[in-house]
């Protein structure tokens, strides 16, 4: 872990820990499950079908589609799951207006955490423009690792947020849309709803 904060650029291990901080949920509560961490959630309808929304009182730390309770629970089975509520209500609305309208820019507080690596290309996939699409190759190359193009595609797998994190956006070199971790389908209309 020592080698992979210096590579990533941080002068000491004391450094990366004061900036994941400031980015959500600490690297230890995500490593264990979401221990210490209260996770509210609730399941919407939209135009993609149900939506799962989740979120720790730092931000979002799970978007996705067609899943539900048990889903989250075995994603962070050691933090408190605690359906909807008052606070949680107005975040909810945020969200669901960033999804329904992917186009509009949205500040929704995010609370996700990866590696140093998955962070940056995670970063890169909130650059892409809404109507736009970017290869692999694309985001290896603006993350200064143009090799890594099947990293990449990992990194873009690995994202615990969807649509808020835009890997919808991102499409193989040829122009065809690859995979998407809950269909085609749902990457289709996410793009055209964009306008791409």
């Amino acid at each position: 872990m020592t080698g992979a904060i210096y590579e990533a650029g941080y002068s000491a291990p004391s450094r990366f820990y004061e900036a994941s901080e400031r980015l959500g949920m600490a690297p230890s509560a995500w490593a264990n499950g979401g221990k210490g961490v209260t996770i509210r959630w609730a399941v919407v309808d939209t135009y993609l079908g149900p939506m799962l929304v989740a979120a720790t009182d730092k931000g979002v730390c799970r978007l996705s589609f067609n899943e539900g309770a048990d889903d989250l629970a075995a994603r962070f089975p050691a933090a408190e799951l605690v359906e909807g509520g008052q606070g949680f209500s107005a975040l909810l609305d945020e969200v669901i207006r960033a999804v329904e309208a992917p186009d509009q820019p949205h500040s929704v507080p995010l609370d996700v955490r990866g590696t140093a690596f998955q962070e940056a290309v995670w970063r890169e996939l909130r650059r892409i423009p809404a109507g736009e699409t970017r290869s692999y190759s694309d985001i290896a190359a603006a993350v200064g690792a143009p090799k890594a193009v099947r990293a990449c595609g990992s990194a873009n797998g690995a994202n615990n947020v969807a649509v808020l994190i835009p890997c919808h956006r991102v499409v193989r070199s040829d122009g065809s849309l690859g995979g998407y971790a809950y269909g085609l389908e749902i990457k289709r209309k996410l793009l055209a709803r964009e306008g791409g």
